[in-house]
């Protein structure tokens, strides 16, 4: 074989690969437009998105200095429609938690504390509080929550900064420093996870806290669920979804995206401005991501700073904790503290509230 054979050989290889790596690229940016109820596949490429990009940028590296400015072409579009996605994980300029402080507004939080680690002494609950008065949060939104450490229970020693509590089921909490004047818990059925809302008055303005804890991926609760779907007839192992991708991803996506479209509803229905908060445990563009998203405003695309932003600890750094808002509200500040109490960051936001 020649050197010019070869050479269309590996230029005919390269543009295949571009054309496989651009057309997982489009559909990961769309998998999340379908319900992973029977599309599972198409819906999962969304968690390699980033290796994706990455080889894209590769690519047309490649194309480049191959001087092949015709195949460039196709990286470089599937780059720039990937931008509003890498937007949801990096926003460039300095981080500053002082952002905002100086214009009135409401500060909110959304903190999963891991059960303050079972801790018995009651320390860490309350150095979570102490940081919390120090970044002056009005609206603290707690996932994972646990009301006793040792003899002391945290709704009471919690009430000295944040004198109203709503407490669903016993896994996620609101605390607020304004009066509550309404509360409705959802409790995911076959599922230790919830969510809720509460009605605060701000300066006699109602505004919907929305706090929610969805499905998350572990193996015992994954089994589990397995298990009592096959107890009700339901034959997992010759479901073609579960036959070809069975296991703790497509479970967890599923039992995420039916509670997703339960809080979606709730949140669309709703008639007075919405703030959600939570751990939605899935990463951005995903189903349940675009889901609870709807028309609400992302706040770190809004008003983030500071680079990536990876909430979980694990070791799968990814963003899976967020706040969205209404577009009745402007965001001031974004950002995370990288406290290490839990295998979650906190998340702050500051919003202007309309007079």
């Amino acid at each position: 074989m020649g050197k010019l054979a070869v050479y269309k050989y590996v230029a005919m290889m390269f543009l295949v690969l571009q054309l496989i790596v651009s057309a997982y690229t489009f559909m990961g940016l769309f998998g999340g437009d379908v319900n992973p109820a029977g599309n599972m596949a198409r819906a999962m490429v969304v968690y390699i998105l980033p290796i994706l990009i990455v080889a894209n940028f590769l690519l047309l590296i490649y194309w480049l200095v191959r001087k092949r400015w015709l195949f460039a072409i196709l990286p470089l579009v599937t780059i720039l429609c990937c931008i509003p996605y890498m937007g949801t994980l990096v926003q460039f300029g300095s981080a500053d938690e002082r952002i905002g402080d100086a214009q009135k507004g409401l500060k909110v939080a959304t903190y999963n504390v891991a059960r303050f680690n079972r801790e018995t002494s009651g320390f860490l609950a309350q150095d979570i509080l102490a940081e919390m008065k120090r970044h002056k949060v009005d609206v603290f939104c707690i996932q994972e929550y646990m009301e006793t450490s040792g003899d002391i229970k945290n709704t009471t020693s919690y009430k000295e900064y944040f004198p109203y509590v709503a407490l669903a089921g016993k896994d996620v909490v609101i605390f607020s420093r304004y009066p509550i004047k309404k509360m409705k818990p959802f409790l995911f059925e076959d599922s230790n996870q919830a969510g809720m809302y509460a009605d605060i008055e701000v300066n006699g303005e109602k505004i919907r806290i929305f706090n929610v804890h969805l499905e998350t991926t572990g193996i015992n609760r994954t089994m589990y669920k397995a298990g009592k779907l096959e107890a009700e007839g339901y034959d997992v192992s010759k479901n073609r979804v579960f036959n070809a991708i069975y296991g703790n991803y497509s479970l967890g996506m599923m039992f995420r995206a039916a509670q997703a479209n339960i809080i979606a509803n709730e949140i669309r229905s709703s008639e007075i401005p919405c703030i959600v908060c939570g751990d939605f445990n899935d990463v951005p563009y995903s189903y349940v991501y675009k889901t609870m998203l709807g028309n609400l405003v992302d706040g770190f695309k809004e008003c983030g700073r500071g680079g990536y932003m990876g909430t979980y600890r694990g070791k799968k750094n990814v963003r899976i904790d967020y706040i969205f808002h209404s577009e009745t509200f402007k965001g001031l500040n974004y950002y995370k503290t990288e406290l290490t109490y839990s295998d979650h960051y906190p998340v702050f936001m500051k919003l202007e509230i309309p007079q």
